[in-house]
């Protein structure tokens, strides 16, 4: 049976996210240890909240080094919500703060008005659907079997933007404006989107994820 080690550092949803890997029958462990992140079979990084307070927890209990060096093994890795921005190398949210560097790029805010100009609710939160990225082929990926225009559920102010397209595995549109859902680089993955709250798709992202 496979194991998912979800990182504890002091923010929300760890309990929401650990049922769902069960559910999909995984031994699940917590932890804020170096050492038994550096020796996991897979990591997830979850996370709601402030990215400065969100670096400040995985800091504190010094495992920025053992994450970093995790991902150079290319076992998978998994960030959710503000466990995905976690993942570029800058936010500008509250400041400009410095991330983990996994996956090249900043953390911006969603802009205030859609395409045209309308004024739209910030944060984005609810239902919204999967896009692909210039053709990006999910196979293969933790969208496998996903069809395009997939809704997920989305709570979020900040947005991803990576440095290199080609790390956008998949996208949502607000009002026009498209934003990253989903990014990876080899076995590191990140999503915008909470697959625990997004019912059989979430599930089936999660399956995909532990197959890696």
């Amino acid at each position: 049976m496979h194991e998912v080690t979800i990182i504890d550092y002091g923010m929300g949803n760890l309990l929401s996210v650990a049922r769902v890997f069960e559910k999909c029958g995984v031994n699940v462990k917590l932890s804020g240890n170096a050492r038994e992140i550096e020796k996991a079979e897979r990591i997830v990084l979850p996370g709601v909240g402030a990215f400065c307070d969100g670096m400040a927890g995985l800091s504190e209990r010094n495992v920025v080094d053992s994450i970093k060096n995790f991902v150079l093994t290319e076992r998978p890795f998994l960030g959710i919500c503000l466990g995905m921005q976690m993942m570029l190398n800058t936010s500008e949210e509250f400041g400009s703060h410095e991330g983990l560097g996994l996956i090249p790029g900043k953390v911006a805010p969603i802009p205030a008005t859609g395409e045209d100009g309308t004024p739209h609710k910030i944060p984005h939160i609810g239902w919204n659907e999967l896009v692909s990225r210039g053709g990006t082929s999910w196979d293969g990926t933790i969208l496998t079997g996903i069809s395009e225009g997939t809704a997920v559920y989305f709570v979020h102010s900040f947005a991803v933007v990576p440095s290199d397209e080609r790390h956008r595995l998949a996208d949502v549109l607000y009002n026009g404006r498209l934003i990253s859902a989903a990014i990876r680089l080899g076995n590191t993955y990140g999503t915008q989107f909470h697959p625990e709250k997004s019912g059989e798709a979430g599930l089936e992202i999660v399956a995909n994820f532990l197959k890696l």
